[in-house]
């Protein structure tokens, strides 16, 4: 059995009852297919005269004589009625029992396949909801290495396959091989010496049908990748659209995304011509086998003769026959087609289950204590980082008391921003400690350590919502008041109030109807508004104009008042009255102390402050 085959088994639980409901039905759906064309027997009898004539009323013996009882008392009362009352009111019975079969037939069909939408959905619906819970929980490390458009196509395209393809499994060992079981058991007891041709033709097209599906899975792998790529390039273009039309890449986009769609073609291509394949082959196989039974049992009706003159298979079971034999080719088509989509489902459950199965490293200890309050300090200790191979960090060490501001100055790439997503826990420290108040921020919740703190970035990151609710996404259940008194302290109210809809504008994707230092504004409101203890600002006024920024500045400096603060900044003019400025280079500590006491070292600060006096 398929690995990943297990692996879905847990998702059909909560089911269980449609499924076992999918298996009921559709074994009766098998039964009365073939009971559909074992009823046409007593028509045909009545149509040709050759009725059987039981005139005494059958008694019933054991369970184990039911089916020759049930026939004996069918061809009493077709002989009954048609002495009584002609052979109308006979072909009238039988055709009725033909009607019945095929309607029952068809409504079992139909409640199966009723049960197998609701188990598919709720399948697809278990598996997103799994999926993005555990690419929200993932921690940011991932993304760094992985394309979004490659997770989203997991997320939205390859489900989907798996719910299309997957799911044929069901079909595929319960509904018709017991339609072809039932069939063939109908065959045996009408003509053995017919049947062992059918016993020919399935393990025939069973081994043609493997050779050409064998490459299909990998192929279907390779599709789905492929289509995660694509939606890549779809994902960075409309997101970088600014930057492709302003440096006319436009061709270059293009051509990337005509590559990849190319690709995508021929893959989808060659695994249709093989899926298409699968149902005409069967299809074909099977009428030459029906030929040969055309040939083989007319000459049995025809020709061939018993003892006593009459047909070894008489023409009404013959024509039946033909009919249950032509029953197994749609069953063995269906069969072969989901084989096919089997492979294609099990190629996209790998893609889905790769990242389902992805280790979060980043995760809370099962002894995790809940931090409520900052009471004393945060203790940054002999820590060094690396992203990759080198150190970003080489035995950093930093104490932020309470009530303070810290703030990070150095060029780009010294390790600044850095800080910021250790002591979030963005990323997990591989040497030396991060502690708030002596409790290492790896032995506290994750969710109590971030509720301690308010992260303002350098790109303001908004979404496609209300102001309203873009703001109140770390208090959920703040007031309008709430939040127009934290756009007050970001400076935002100003444009927010002359809004057609204040508060309840929606801001359009990424807050695109917004300009740069509206949106910086917007991010800091959100900050003010969840109210931590703690203020991490990574450059958190580099977007603003310098209007803005001034107004912003005294907004900020009334939000740091009695907070702790870790202000991480490129304009040295927002950071002078720091409690304690640090100086850094390749991620070590080169300069620290106040304003005044660096400009008085004519150091590294001192150079900083005098190029941007400059600018």
């Amino acid at each position: 059995m398929d690995e990943n085959f297990k692996k879905i088994i847990p998702y059909l639980k909560p089911y269980k009852s449609n499924v076992i409901l999918n298996i009921i039905f559709n074994i009766l759906y098998a039964l009365f297919s073939t009971l559909s064309f074992i009823s046409l027997i007593p028509m045909l009898d009545v149509l040709f005269k050759d009725a059987e004539k039981i005139v005494e009323e059958p008694v019933y013996t054991d369970i184990w004589d039911i089916t020759s009882y049930g026939k004996d008392y069918l061809y009493y009362y077709i002989t009954k009625l048609t002495e009584e009352n002609g052979a109308q009111y006979a072909l009238l019975l039988v055709v009725c029992i033909v009607i019945s079969t095929f309607l029952l037939k068809n409504l079992f069909n139909y409640l199966g396949l009723n049960y197998l939408t609701i188990v598919k959905n709720g399948v697809l619906k278990d598996l997103r909801k799994n999926m993005f819970d555990k690419i929200i929980q993932l921690p940011i490390s991932y993304y760094s290495e992985k394309r979004k458009g490659d997770v989203m196509a997991r997320m939205l395209g390859d489900i989907n396959e798996v719910k299309n393809s997957f799911f044929s499994i069901l079909e595929l060992v319960v509904k018709e091989p017991m339609t072809i079981l039932f069939t063939i058991g109908a065959m045996i007891s009408i003509s053995f010496k017919l049947t062992l041709f059918v016993f020919v033709f399935i393990p025939i097209s069973g081994f043609v049908i493997s050779k050409i599906g064998k490459s299909l899975k990998s192929k279907s792998g390779r599709a789905q990748q492929e289509n995660g790529y694509l939606i890549s390039v779809v994902e960075e273009s409309l997101g970088g659209l600014k930057v492709v039309k302003s440096y006319n890449a436009e061709k270059n986009i293009i051509s990337k995304f005509n590559d990849s769609i190319n690709r995508l073609l021929k893959l989808s291509i060659s695994i249709e011509r093989k899926n298409n394949l699968a149902s005409p082959m069967s299809e074909f196989m099977g009428i030459v086998v029906i030929a040969i039974l055309l040939w083989y049992g007319g000459n049995m009706v025809l020709v061939d003769k018993l003892a006593n003159g009459e047909p070894i298979l008489e023409g009404s079971k013959f024509l039946a026959y033909m009919g249950l034999a032509y029953n197994i080719l749609t069953p063995a088509k269906a069969i072969s087609k989901a084989s096919y989509q089997v492979k294609s489902g099990l190629a996209a459950a790998e893609r889905v289950f790769e990242i389902l199965e992805v280790e979060n490293t980043i995760t809370n200890k099962t002894d995790a204590v809940v931090k409520t309050s900052f009471e004393d300090k945060i203790a940054i200790e002999n820590i060094n980082f690396r992203y990759a191979e080198e150190n970003v960090l080489k035995n950093f060490s930093l104490e932020i008391p309470k009530g303070k501001t810290v703030a990070l100055v150095g060029q780009s790439g010294s390790g600044k921003s850095t800080i910021a997503n250790l002591l979030t826990r963005f990323y997990d420290v591989q040497e030396g400690t991060v502690k708030i108040d002596g409790i290492d921020i790896k032995d506290m919740t994750l969710e109590s350590l971030r509720d301690l703190m308010g992260l303002v970035t350098q790109d303001s990151i908004l979404f496609n919502d209300t102001i309203k609710n873009n703001i109140r996404l770390g208090k959920e259940d703040a007031t309008d008041e709430e939040i127009i008194a934290a756009l007050k302290v970001a400076n935002a109210y100003e444009f927010v109030k002359v809004l057609p809809n204040g508060i309840e504008t929606n801001i359009g994707d990424a807050g695109g109807k917004l300009s740069g230092g509206q949106k910086q504004r917007l991010s800091i409101a959100r900050a003010v508004l969840k109210n931590p203890p703690i203020m991490i600002l990574d450059e958190a006024t580099s977007a603003l104009d310098t209007e803005s920024e001034k107004f912003v500045q005294v907004a900020l400096e009334n939000m740091m008042q009695n907070r702790t603060s870790i202000v991480i900044a490129h304009r040295l003019s927002t950071i002078q009255k720091a409690d304690k400025i640090v100086v850094m280079h390749k991620g070590e500590i080169f300069e620290q102390g106040t304003h005044d006491e660096l400009l008085a070292l004519n150091g590294t600060y001192s150079k900083l402050v005098m190029m941007q006096s400059f600018e």
